[in-house]
């Protein structure tokens, strides 16, 4: 692949940078960039190394880029009753269960089909709810929230010691387009 002056500009694009960014970025002016975009100069190796360096990092998103805000929660205390409800009304597959700001659980539809009886409705999630969804940083890549929803169902996504969102597979096929 020859990289050209049109090539890092459709990548800086891309990557949602401006040129002043990207500068900063890679340790050269902006002038430089915007040279190096037109064709104008003809760069030193180790600076096209650093620019498509900067772009590839870029170009990676992150869970903050895809997750689900607004994650709604239930109790231990609560009934499935409730939670069924809240889960058909939301179209939602997956609750965390918050105890205080502490996420002791989870519970799904598979639990709760996998618990059907006559007294389910009356249950407390307490007594049916899994373990909690693993939980990675707004900064975590796609990647690695892609790995984990292989043996679970959903990631919660923190920041600064508290919930931010969630990605679930439905997430994730988002961003294939």
């Amino acid at each position: 692949m020859i990289i050209t002056g049109n090539l890092i500009r459709k990548l800086r694009r891309e990557a949602g940078l401006t040129q002043k960014k990207l500068a900063e970025l890679a340790g050269v002016s902006q002038a430089h960039i915007a040279k190096i975009e037109k064709g104008k100069v003809d760069p030193r190796l180790s600076t096209v190394n650093k620019i498509i360096e900067v772009l590839a990092k870029g170009s990676i998103k992150k869970c903050r880029d895809v997750m689900t805000k607004g994650v709604l929660f239930v109790k231990p205390e609560d009934n499935v009753l409730k939670v069924s409800e809240v889960m058909v009304n939301h179209a939602i597959s997956q609750l965390p269960v918050l105890d205080g700001n502490k996420v002791v659980g989870t519970i799904t539809e598979e639990i709760i089909v996998r618990n059907l009886g006559a007294n389910i409705a009356k249950e407390q999630v307490k007594k049916v709810m899994g373990p909690p969804l693993p939980m990675v940083s707004e900064e975590t890549s796609i990647e690695t929230a892609r790995s984990l929803l292989e043996k679970h169902q959903g990631v919660l996504v923190t920041g600064e010691n508290e919930i931010l969102g969630i990605i679930t597979r439905s997430d994730l096929l988002k961003i294939i387009g």
